[in-house]
């Protein structure tokens, strides 16, 4: 079994050792499509077994995938998000099977459905990064395995939980169990396109985890009624904030966030976004409003001079490559959370 180092017990206590490695335990096949598929106290789990993998890379072979064939399907361009997936199916004791969407039937009209259904035949779970989020919700719907969002055009839940990991671990250091408590009451500030879906992760996972949210962007580019509407269906409150001034969102924050302001697909728009995002740009006078201690997180990647300056992002308050790092290990953590419950 994986163990929690020092710990001496499974990542997750629903699982047993069976003939052929994991299986699960009575319970229910589960999917991590948004934040809130995790309860906090599963994001508490999900944290604590992490670190342990991240303590532990190296020492001896993963077995929570063993046996297993992951596909990795994707409609967008990667650099992170690919690797550590791939890395970390592997490291975990399965296969990982890449799947470019392009070289798919489903790109000349195979439906969702019929693509779900026949894949679940071959894999024992699929990774997904698309534009649609409801192809990942069809997919989850029809197939008859776990899915993961490694990124849609609504919500990047393994960035969010990999953002939270990576300040935890600066606020509760050595003690993995007290990771998600410690994001209580903490400050993050993101600016820039605050409706876009990087956005919307910390709009939904900010409500859950009981962190405060102070968007800052220009008119026209605040959360939109579909992250309103999802906090609704998860019985959350409207917590964040959103200004169009800069200097308020940040004024003592513990983090300040920012992202592309010109997201894949939308290179059109791409001087009058310039144009109406340079307002708030995290340069190094506008992250001094923030705590003296705060940090400096971007999901990458990062366009210097544009929606972060070169300065900050080379500052020791910059935290991006921890940030990149992460993923493997968090993902590594939701994939063993999600195979454990493969009912």
């Amino acid at each position: 079994m994986e163990v929690g180092l020092s710990l001496g017990r499974p990542l997750f206590s629903s699982v047993q050792r069976g003939p052929e490695g994991y299986v699960p335990t009575l319970s229910a096949m589960r999917h991590f499509l948004k934040e809130t598929d995790l309860s906090p106290a599963e994001t508490a789990q999900v944290f604590a077994a992490a670190a342990a993998l991240k303590a532990g890379r190296g020492r001896a072979a993963g077995t929570a995938l063993a046996h297993q064939s992951w596909g990795l399907m994707f409609f967008k361009k990667s650099t992170r998000t690919r690797v550590s997936f791939q890395v970390g199916v592997h490291e975990l004791g399965g296969l990982p099977v890449m799947l470019n969407a392009d070289d798919l039937q489903i790109s000349r009209g195979e439906t969702v459905a019929d693509t779900a259904r026949v894949l679940s035949r071959y894999l024992h779970g699929m990774v997904i990064r698309c534009h649609e989020h409801s192809l990942l919700e069809e997919f989850a719907r029809c197939g008859t395995m776990p899915v993961v969002n490694a990124l849609s055009d609504f919500l990047h839940p393994c960035q969010f939980l990999t953002d939270m990991f990576t300040l935890a671990e600066r606020y509760a250091p050595g003690r993995p169990e007290q990771y998600a408590a410690s994001l209580k009451g903490k400050k993050v500030a993101f600016l820039g396109d605050t409706a876009c879906n990087m956005a919307n992760s910390f709009v939904l996972g900010g409500a859950a985890l009981g962190v405060e949210i102070a968007l800052a962007g220009p008119a026209g580019y605040e959360p939109g009624a579909g992250i309103r509407a999802q906090l609704k269906r998860d019985g959350l409150a409207e917590t964040f904030t959103f200004s169009t001034d800069p200097a308020a969102a940040v004024k003592g924050a513990d983090m300040v966030y920012t992202d592309v302001w010109v997201s894949m697909g939308m290179e059109a728009e791409k001087a009058e976004r310039l144009k109406l995002m340079q307002p708030y740009q995290v340069n190094a006078k506008l992250l001094s409003l923030a705590k003296p201690a705060a940090y400096f997180m971007h999901c990458l990647p990062a366009h210097p001079g544009e929606e972060v300056s070169a300065e900050v992002l080379e500052s020791k308050q910059s935290i991006i490559f921890d940030q990149a790092e992460n993923r493997l290990h968090v993902q590594k953590a939701i994939l063993a959370h999600l195979a454990a419950h493969r009912g």
